[in-house]
């Protein structure tokens, strides 16, 4: 077997995705597939750390549109994540491997509080971690808290999963002619304005030297295959 590129990394995934296509919520056999996907990362030596978007359960910025204040509808919206972790633990532990959650806020009811002593001990455990609560504060994305715990940990590299095989000059679902990037800098992803990730994490990856590789998840076995440094997506780094 290949040994894997990257040691330790922190997974960003949407929540969009965990919804399937009912479109809204859990849909279980999704949740089963991506659950498989990270066991499987984590049986080829890798420690692993996932940020999860709550999207398929609430969105703080559209609530927001309607009345609420933003950084009430943020929090409601960082809530959604921790019930995307849970869902996610709970998946991954009824397949026999270890997991633990951990939440950027105080809920000592639900979820142990993140922080690196706990992170580093729960890795070091062989656990899969699942990263909730976005990083505790309004205004900042899951895109960002995914680099921030990244950098929090010590991790080599932040894997974007998305429903796209990386980053195009358009979105090519709307543009047939978009142009497909193997490799971009940090900076050239930001001045280009790709909306893959928000300009906020790829500043932040900039300044703490994390590459990003932005890859599809729609393969079943494509987060090992990344891993393996034989997956299909797009370099952001240096």
């Amino acid at each position: 077997m290949t040994d894997p590129v990257y040691r330790r990394v922190v997974i960003k995934l949407s929540g969009e995705y965990l919804a399937g296509q009912q479109g809204f919520g859990i849909d279980q056999p999704t949740m089963d597939r991506v659950a498989d996907d990270l066991i499987a990362a984590r049986q080829l030596g890798c420690e692993v750390a996932v940020v999860i978007g709550g999207g398929n359960i609430f969105r703080g910025v559209e609530v927001s549109s309607r009345g609420v204040s933003r950084p009430t509808g943020d929090t409601m919206g960082m809530l959604a994540t921790m019930m995307n972790c849970l869902a996610l633990e709970a998946t991954i532990e009824r397949k026999g491997a270890p997991a633990r959650a951990l939440s950027a806020f105080v809920m000592p009811e639900v979820s142990e509080l993140f922080t690196r002593t706990a992170a580093h001990k729960y890795l070091a455990e062989g656990r899969i971690l699942l990263l909730g609560g976005g990083t505790g504060n309004p205004f900042f994305t899951t895109d960002t808290t995914a680099v921030l715990r990244a950098a929090e940990i010590g991790a080599q590299a932040v894997l974007k999963a998305t429903n796209v095989d990386g980053v195009y000059s358009a979105d090519p679902k709307k543009d047939p002619s978009a142009t497909r990037f193997d490799r971009l800098t940090h900076s050239q992803a930001i001045e280009g304005g790709y909306k893959v990730m928000d300009a906020t994490a790829f500043a932040l990856a900039r300044e703490t030297s994390l590459p990003i590789i932005v890859f599809s998840i729609a393969e079943p076995g494509s987060i090992g295959a990344i891993l393996r440094g034989v997956g299909h997506g797009t370099v952001v780094a240096g």
